[in-house]
C-alpha cells in the first residue's frame, strides 16, 4: 500500500474539474521513496515520503 511509514501520509481522493466543469474522481498519491534509514540503531528499508526526508525526521543509512 502507498503509505509513508513515518508520518502515515497516504493517497487522497477528490474531484478533478474540466473546463466545462464536469467532474471526475481523481486520486493523488504521496511522493514516496524506498530508502535505507536507521531505526533503533539498525538499518532498514522503509517507504518514506519526501517531506519526511527533507525535514530530517529520518536518519539515512549510508
Amino acid at each position: 500500500m502507498k503509505k509513508c511509514e513515518i508520518c502515515g501520509k497516504g493517497p487522497m481522493a477528490g474531484y478533478q474539474y474540466s473546463h466545462s466543469h464536469r467532474k471526475s474522481i481523481k486520486k493523488w498519491q504521496p511522493n514516496l521513496k524506498n530508502v535505507r534509514v536507521i531505526v533503533n540503531g539498525t538499518p532498514m528499508r522503509l517507504n518514506v515520503c519526501t517531506k519526511c526526508l527533507k525535514s530530517g525526521r529520518v536518519k539515512r543509512a549510508i
